[in-house]
């Protein structure tokens, strides 16, 4: 039934050349993993060829920045906690008067708010922003702007510097723990361009000055946002 004939014993490969085989594939495996992989993802570069290939940089971009969104992460989720009694309270006594809630009435005139309107007026219809913000940032302090925005929604963006560049981190999440990295970069005068939420949450930037002077950032967006919250 079946007229098929094995190949002579001496056309197949031996032992000994199969360990071969399997030592040289191991062997360029761990030179890969060396020489590219771990330079150009944890910025780790023991035989320094990393570094002259421009991998070792971009690791190091790459493991910094993911330090920073991670404990901007966990501010966020500290400050949601603290918040939480505050908001159990209010709800348990809706009809008792609070001192405390006039200065929301301010609130809705905020700056955020008036440079926005500032600025529209002077554009074109074309191209007005919905809003617009500018802050002043240290050496080495950091801010966060976010767009609270449901799955699927798109906003348009353009953030510029007035003097050094600044490392940044566009990204998104949500009380749930559901976290993305929409775009990073490091030392950068700007950016601009457009991105579709993945999930309902907070997506926005987050940018730290890394250089030894005070650079001014101004973002500037419109797009399907309910909310436009600097963070810190």
């Amino acid at each position: 039934m079946f007229n098929s004939q094995l190949p002579p014993r001496d056309d197949l490969p031996s032992s000994e050349s199969l360990l071969k085989a399997t030592a040289i594939a191991l062997l360029a495996a761990i030179v890969i993993l060396v020489t590219i992989v771990l330079p150009a993802e944890y910025g780790v570069d023991p035989t320094r060829i990393g570094r002259v290939l421009g991998l070792t940089e971009m690791g190091e971009i790459k493991m910094q920045l993911a330090a920073e969104a991670e404990a901007d992460r966990q501010g966020e989720t500290a400050a949601v906690a603290a918040r939480a009694p505050a908001s159990e309270t209010a709800a348990a006594a809706p009809d008792e008067a609070d001192p405390t809630d006039t200065p929301s009435e301010a609130a809705e005139a905020s700056p955020i708010e008036e440079t926005a309107a500032a600025t529209d007026t002077n554009e074109p219809v074309a191209a007005q922003w919905r809003d617009t913000i500018s802050i002043t940032l240290q050496p080495g302090e950091a801010t966060e702007v976010k767009l609270t925005m449901s799955a699927g929604e798109i906003a348009v963006y353009e953030w510029t510097t007035d003097r050094a560049g600044l490392n940044s981190d566009l990204h998104g999440d949500n009380p749930q723990d559901a976290f993305i990295s929409y775009r990073q970069g490091r030392n950068e005068p700007g950016d601009s361009g457009e991105f579709t939420a993945e999930f309902d949450g907070a997506h926005g930037w987050f940018w730290r000055n890394r250089s030894d002077v005070t650079v001014r950032v101004t973002l500037r967006a419109r797009g399907a946002y309910s909310e436009f919250n600097r963070l810190f």
